[in-house]
């Protein structure tokens, strides 16, 4: 209870891509005692597991089997490194001000340095993962709940039972990726925290940018749904709408595609390095820059994968298809899903419902400009079923980043019809 009388609330942080930077940047920090081939390994199960090819389990016993050997120190000191999403001191002094309780639970990182981070934040309670020591030194084998399928649902479970709660009530979770939403019954509100494709189906609420940003949303009060555009997001906009001008050279000034695509090739492979180098805090000039003015708020203190995907959409486009058909699905891509996200955050009022990140006045406005640049290259009907199914795959929550998934499902809708 709180001075009031009132029962205190209890808010529940997962921590990587919360309160740390997503779980395949953190592994950019111990990795430095990684060999190369232990480097490729790594990623590849992190791939496996986004992909959800594989459990977090078997994601997790073989990942830190590859740091058998290492010392606790090293590990712990590489992980102290890695900073803090911004917003997150700030978040946890207001939650504290106001008498809420606070908890960390993580399956991905060990219990030493969560109890550490919970110290530093001013949580209430911490739960990490039990890593198996010899002699100071990491045997590679992990143990604990947290590991379990349903492991953090039983730790939360847990404590609430020590708060002496037999509901939901007043139990708020902060989540961003699919292990969190076995908490989610537990929870009488769910936030999504830039959130992966399947929490922004099932929670509450989407809060992107600074996460002092989910406080008011803690509150019982209506939400507004339009909450602007930053300068940064304006930019990154900017750059997506403008490469509609990648068609048009190609079809009316009659620049080659080939060409076009091999110089954003190029540009690609420059920019993926470009970013690793930036998570060592070495910066390519223009790239780095670039970077840090346009891409998203959970971006900044990753590797930013987006400007990948969004190059492979319109390589595949301009390489795979016929030209015009390429063409097309570029001005679906450029247009409509560049255009979607600004225009639902600045006049956003209908959320929907299986995507909590998008609007139904987004998704309008994206149709009706990518129509509009469609139809310079196609048929009007055609114009207007690839522009329709382009928008659909753009709002719904998929594993498959949309820069790709748009461009390739609409290029293939439209090569099949007559």
């Amino acid at each position: 209870m709180n001075a009031k009388g009132e029962r205190r609330r209890l808010v529940v942080f997962d921590v990587e891509g919360v309160i740390l930077p997503k779980r395949w940047y953190l592994l950019l920090e111990p990795m430095i005692k990684l060999n190369f081939y232990q480097f490729l390994t790594a990623l590849f199960l992190g791939f496996l597991y986004e992909s959800s090819l594989v459990s977090l389990e078997f994601t997790l016993k073989r990942l830190y089997s590859l740091f058998k050997g290492v010392t606790v120190e090293e590990l712990f000191g590489a992980l102290v490194r890695i900073p803090l999403i911004p917003g997150a001191e700030k978040a946890f002094r207001e939650l504290k001000q106001e008498g809420s309780i606070t908890a960390l639970i993580s399956s991905g990182l060990p219990k030493l340095f969560i109890d550490a981070l919970a110290k530093r934040l001013g949580a209430d309670y911490s739960v990490g993962l039990e890593v198996e020591t010899a002699e100071n030194h990491l045997t590679g084998n992990l143990f604990g709940i947290v590991l379990k399928p349903r492991g953090k649902a039983l730790i939360l479970g847990e404590i609430l039972a020590k708060e002496g709660r037999t509901s939901p009530v007043e139990c708020i979770v902060v989540a961003d990726d699919r292990n969190n939403i076995q908490m989610f019954p537990v929870c009488d509100k769910t936030i999504g925290y830039n959130p992966d494709f399947s929490v922004s189906a099932k929670c509450d609420y989407v809060v992107e940018g600074d996460l002092q940003q989910i406080v008011p949303f803690l509150a019982n009060s209506p939400m507004k749904l339009n909450v602007g555009v930053s300068k940064d997001e304006a930019f990154r906009k900017v750059i997506h709408i403008g490469s509609f001008l990648i068609p048009l050279f190609c079809l009316y000034l009659n620049v080659d595609r080939f060409t076009i695509a091999a110089i954003i090739t190029v540009v690609t492979i420059t920019y993926a390095i470009s970013e690793l180098k930036r998570m060592r805090n070495f910066k390519i000039p223009i790239f780095s820059t670039i970077t840090l003015k346009a891409a998203k708020s959970d971006e900044k203190w990753n590797f930013a994968p987006s400007p990948i995907f969004f190059a492979l959409g319109i390589i595949l486009s301009l390489t795979v298809f016929p030209s015009r058909i390429g063409y097309t699905s570029i001005a679906l891509l450029t247009l409509g899903d560049g255009s979607a996200p600004i225009v639902g955050k600045i006049f956003g009022r209908v959320i929907l419902p299986f995507n909590k990140s998008k609007s139904l006045e987004g998704t309008i406005f994206g149709f009706i400009l990518a129509f509009s640049g469609a139809i310079l290259f196609t048929t009007p009907l055609k114009a207007m079923i690839a522009s329709a199914i382009g928008m659909i795959v753009e709002s719904i929550p998929s594993p498959i980043n949309d820069n790709l998934s748009m461009p390739i499902i609409s290029g293939l809708i439209i090569m099949a019809m007559p």
